[in-house]
């Protein structure tokens, strides 16, 4: 065969093979589309293939179906990607069950740890690390030890640990209701103000004491004459950013723990308020917790979130020194012994008294714990 015609016949041949190749490629990337396995890899491969491709005077159409595949490709290979980054990324989880899923992989030695702020010294900080400490050990339910506590502050700050023992455990009642108590030399353990199933977690396992709100509805519930309006309470609970149907990091979901869960144990009583149209229903004081705590320290613990004393709420504290006067009366008159005598100390009634602003969200250090362990 003379060269000449070898060099035609070697030509088509390569065209052949070329469109060949194209087409091959055209119908993988269409099956790749069809079936939403392509990955972004496959598709840049097949596209560097196609663009390799020589052009001949009929690439036309071959162009436009090339444009389509690759649009199906991409596509496809979209698709694909989202569905890995949707597996990859698990199903929103309740605040409880993400904590006890925290609490099966945290080592039993490892303490949350705590933040410097700026300026602040060496010693002002030691009563935010045991505080740490402290919660941790209530929330896995976990011995206080005092040999740990010395280690955190350090041999330098020994002679300040009461001090510093003493300023965490404040911060810590302010926010869940529970007070340190020393069992022995050697161990502490936080106890709820009020008996509470589970030392105050409601519910059975591990978890933070849900005390702290309990005493701050009650003392909405007081402040409100001893009756208090369903959306006064979220109101309220709102500024500590607790939303009823949102799930809450340490309360879990809020409506049921208050409607239903403390109604059930009879610390709240949940009613509708008569004649309502739409219903609407108000919140009182339970059986148990008109057995268990008082007005006078319930207006305490409120005044302790707001840094304040209880005289500085005169109408509330006046009020709640007569429920004292009348409870002594009457373990009086049932041979409970005399009438114990309500005094003021003299400092007390020496402070000035101011009436019952709320305070701002920013200065309440109740909103700043809370805000602190969010963060852990």
């Amino acid at each position: 065969m003379p060269r000449r015609h070898k060099s035609k016949f070697k030509a088509r041949e390569r065209r052949r093979q070329a469109q060949g190749e194209a087409q091959g490629c055209e119908d993988a990337q269409a099956k790749a589309a069809a079936e939403a396995e392509s990955t972004p890899s496959s598709a840049a491969q097949c596209e560097d293939t196609t663009q390799s491709v020589p052009t001949t005077g009929s690439s036309g159409a071959s162009q436009r179906r090339r444009r389509r595949a690759r649009a199906r490709a991409a596509a496809a290979a979209a698709a694909a990607a989202a569905a890995a980054t949707s597996a990859a990324v698990p199903g929103t989880k309740s605040d409880e069950e993400s904590n006890n899923q925290d609490e099966e992989r945290v080592s039993p030695d490892e303490a949350p740890s705590y933040v410097e702020r700026p300026g602040e010294d060496s010693l002002s900080r030691k009563p935010g690390l045991l505080e740490q400490y402290l919660l941790y050990r209530c929330k896995m339910k976990q011995p206080i030890l005092k040999e740990d506590m010395l280690k955190i502050i350090g041999p330098n700050y020994e002679e300040h640990f009461p001090e510093i023992l003493k300023k965490a455990a404040e911060r810590i009642e302010i926010v869940f209701a529970v007070d340190l108590q020393e069992i022995d030399s050697t161990r502490y353990d936080l106890i709820s103000k009020l008996k509470l199933p589970n030392n105050g977690r409601v519910r059975a396992g591990r978890g933070l004491p849900k005390t702290g709100l309990l005493m701050n509805i009650l003392g909405m519930i007081f402040m409100k004459g001893n009756c208090a309006a369903e959306e006064d309470i979220w109101k309220f609970l709102s500024l500590m950013r607790v939303y009823p149907g949102r799930k809450h990091f340490i309360y879990g979901e809020p409506r049921k723990l208050i409607t239903k869960d403390l109604v059930r144990l009879q610390y709240l009583e949940y009613r509708q308020v008569a004649n309502s149209d739409p219903p609407r229903h108000e919140f009182l004081w339970g059986p148990n917790a008109l057995a268990e705590t008082t007005k006078m320290k319930v207006l305490q613990f409120l005044s302790k979130v707001n840094n304040t004393i209880p005289t500085a709420f005169p109408s509330y504290y006046e009020e709640a020194l007569r429920e004292e006067e009348e409870r002594a009366q009457a373990r009086g008159a049932t041979g409970g012994g005399p009438p114990a005598r309500v005094v003021i100390p003299p400092s007390v009634m020496a402070r000035s008294i101011f009436p019952p602003l709320p305070r701002p969200e920013g200065s309440n250090p109740l909103g700043k714990i809370i805000q602190r362990l969010s963060k852990n």
